[in-house]
């Protein structure tokens, strides 16, 4: 692991490396409105500022993929990307979102620094192709249906197209029925590829469809994932927060509040340093 030439993207003033400080990528679940957005965007920056972590605002314009057909799903494409514009602009940090469509990808790129494709979609050589050919850095989380070594597959698509800009996100795999487990190998493994690894630590702790007709969460081992995933040496760290996930529209049981990520961040600090000291 400690002899793969480890890939560097570089994005604004900071950069997105296995071997360089930890990025947090953060925000709620689903966007619910423009006031709530500034103001996430704006309080968890301060908190990653005070701990030295350099800030990637993330929210969803539509989450596609809801349990059931009466769930929030979002403002939609287009308020959503004027959300995110304005969230990038007042508040001056890049900002991440998923993109599910062909036809959602040319207006996304216009605005998103990060193009993200979801788990359940991560297969899709059509949609993995078009992202990558708009040319600008891509996120892939790993389906919670495959192996660590088959994300290898998905970094070729994308290379074939001559993008390079490649963010591999692991969140968990399917263990039994409305279980996920993570495998730590699974973020030595894909870090074997040398592209930035992100550990996606408030999605691993999903309940998928726990609830009946909501998925159900467990964010009290947010912490435990954050800290071990921090010990093997990773880009990111991408936490759904919000400052009241007991009234969240999306995810609530496993995102975590401003509190929990003062202190996730201030113990994953002191891990990466170590790990990374030269």
């Amino acid at each position: 692991m400690g002899t793969i030439s480890q890939k560097e993207i570089l994005l604004d003033d900071f950069k997105i490396s296995n071997d360089g400080p930890i990025v947090l990528i953060g925000g709620p679940c689903v966007i619910e409105g423009e006031e709530h957005a500034i103001s996430m965007a704006t309080r968890i920056s301060g908190i990653a500022e005070e701990f030295g972590f350099p800030y990637i605002f993330k929210s969803s314009f539509d989450k596609a993929n809801r349990t059931s057909i009466k769930s929030y799903r979002g403002p939609g494409f287009d308020e959503g990307l004027r959300i995110l514009e304005k969230v990038k602009r007042e508040v001056g940090v890049p900002v991440l979102s998923d993109v599910h469509e062909i036809g959602q990808v040319k207006r996304a790129a216009e605005v998103l620094d990060i193009l993200q494709i979801p788990a359940f979609l991560c297969r899709q050589t059509d949609l993995v192709v078009d992202v990558a050919k708009a040319n600008t850095i891509v996120n892939v989380k790993k389906g919670q249906f495959l192996a660590p070594w088959d994300m290898k597959n998905v970094v070729e698509k994308i290379e074939s197209q001559g993008n390079s800009r490649i963010m591999l996100t692991e969140r968990g795999a399917s263990f039994g029925y409305n279980n996920l487990v993570v495998d730590m190998r699974s973020l030595a493994i894909m870090r074997g590829f040398g592209y930035p690894v992100v550990m996606d630590a408030t999605h691993a702790v999903q309940l998928p469809g726990g609830m009946g007709c909501t998925t159900g969460g467990q964010s009290e081992f947010v912490p435990c994932l954050a800290s071990a995933a921090a010990s093997i040496g990773i880009a990111g760290l991408f936490m759904e927060i919000h400052d009241e996930p007991g009234k969240a529209k999306c995810d609530g049981t496993n995102m975590i509040d401003l509190e929990a990520l003062r202190k996730i961040l201030e113990r994953v600090k002191k891990i990466d340093s170590i790990v990374k000291q030269k």
